[in-house]
């Protein structure tokens, strides 16, 4: 009977196989196979998924050198499974043996039993010829990014952007939002404290706790009656700058999962009403999930932001807050398939869904309204240059420079129009936003 540890092995491969050969997401993948292994063992399992996905250039480069020619297509789980080998020897604290001989039996279980010797001869080869200290890194293995990736960054970021591709490769740490509406983020920090839990705040943040070390949110206090959610700092800022401008009729277009509605919610209570959009019916379930764990309601439509006609019932909004559909290079962090699953060519069709968002959405403002443009890209294609753009074309429409505080002005970098958080600053995810005042004729 194989052994718990192989099973985690032979898992792991299938999901990461599913992520470089299928073009599934990470997070679905593993939702869809977690269940597979003992509960105990899932931890394991997702720090192995999301290592060799962020170690992917490196680890592929390694079995390049390791096998004498490249395994057929129809063996690409073999191939996964020896990246899942190669980055427990190089990058975790699973001992070597088992690392080798659980990697080795889980071949088996992927009903390859061929290749276990071939997983074997591998592994240890790796070991004995010191390959990780030995092998030449072009720039794809060395920062375990695709070309048009590194590429983008630099032209970009020509200052940041090495900074910028090691941060990518990081563990991004736990954000929890506490609910305001509740308590302050330093009352909810003492009951965490009581807990044994450790976390810290970040100025300019009022409702932004930084976990010490990541938890299970069973073990959070009052998480289930609504007290916090896990939203990164840098999201966090979004709500409190659109509220900071206007009250009233608010709009969050592309809401899904919900996380800046429940905050706009939370921050500015009877003061709004609130509308959230989404074009993914199959993601309405879980801004109504998100919400219904803070008590808070809000009318929810399914439906394309992009095409008010159909939805749109004729009021204006006193804000919009536009979290634009985006490459996602800035959460890179959490969600390192996206290093595998974008391409160069999508940035442009995203720019051009930002763009149409923006002309659709700017109608429905009132004058004197604010909307709130937003990404999790670090890319000026989809950011700063979007903005110019409308602008340009807009006479009504005038950007705010202002922060809505001037304790986050050290997390921002100020772009041609709006400003940018790179990922890993203070621990933040990368973020882009913008505010723009509707002109009173």
């Amino acid at each position: 009977m194989a052994s718990a540890g192989a099973r985690v092995r032979a898992v792991a491969a299938e999901i990461v196989d599913a992520v470089t050969t299928e073009g599934r997401s990470l997070d679905a993948a593993i939702a869809d196979n977690e269940s597979r292994v003992p509960s105990n063992d899932r931890s394991l399992l997702r720090m192995l998924c999301y290592g060799v996905l962020r170690h992917h250039w490196q680890l592929e480069g390694w079995a390049s050198e390791l096998l004498a020619r490249p395994l057929k297509r129809k063996d690409s789980a073999i191939n996964a499974l020896l990246s899942v080998g190669l980055y427990q020897l190089s990058d975790t604290r699973v001992p070597d043996h088992a690392a080798v001989s659980q990697t080795v039996e889980a071949a088996r279980l992927l009903r390859r039993p061929k290749h276990a010797g071939l997983i074997n001869a591998c592994l240890r080869r790796f070991q004995r010829d010191n390959l990780a200290g030995k092998s030449q890194l072009n720039e794809e293995r060395r920062w375990n990014h695709p070309r048009w990736l590194i590429e983008a960054i630099k032209r970009d970021w020509p200052d940041d952007w090495e900074a910028i591709l090691a941060a990518n490769n990081e563990r991004a740490p736990m954000w929890l939002r506490v609910n305001s509406s509740r308590q302050e983020a330093a009352d909810y920090q003492g009951k965490l404290a009581a807990a044994g839990i450790s976390a810290d705040v970040l100025p300019g943040l009022p409702d932004a706790l930084r976990m010490s070390n990541p938890t299970s949110v069973d073990e959070l206090p009052g998480f289930a009656e609504g007290d916090a959610s896990v939203q990164d700092a840098a999201a966090q800022i979004a709500a409190r700058w659109l509220l900071s401008r206007t009250r009233g009729r608010i709009l969050d277009a592309c809401a899904a999962p919900g996380g800046k509605s429940g905050h706009l919610l939370e921050a500015g209570g009877s003061d709004i009403e609130l509308t959230a959009v989404e074009s993914d019916a199959s993601r309405i379930n879980s801004i109504r999930q998100n919400l219904d764990r803070l008590g808070r309601s809000a009318t929810i439509i399914a439906a394309d932001a992009s095409k008010p006609g159909a939805w749109w019932d004729g009021r204006l909004f006193d804000g919009v807050l536009l979290d634009a559909p985006c490459s996602a290079t800035g959460v890179i962090r959490r969600h390192p398939d996206i290093k595998l699953l974008r391409r160069g060519s999508d940035v442009e069709a995203l720019r051009r869904l930002q763009g149409a968002l923006l002309e659709a959405l700017w109608p429905l403002l009132a004058p004197g309204g604010w909307l709130l443009y937003a990404t999790c890209s670090t890319l000026a294609a989809e950011n700063d240059s979007v903005v110019a753009a409308f602008l340009e074309g807009h006479d009504d429409a005038v950007e705010d420079e202002m922060l809505p505080n001037n304790n986050i002005r050290d997390l921002m970098r100020r772009k041609v129009c709006g400003y940018q958080i790179l990922p890993g600053t203070a621990g933040l995810d990368g973020f882009y936003y913008a505010c723009l005042e509707k002109k009173v004729s």
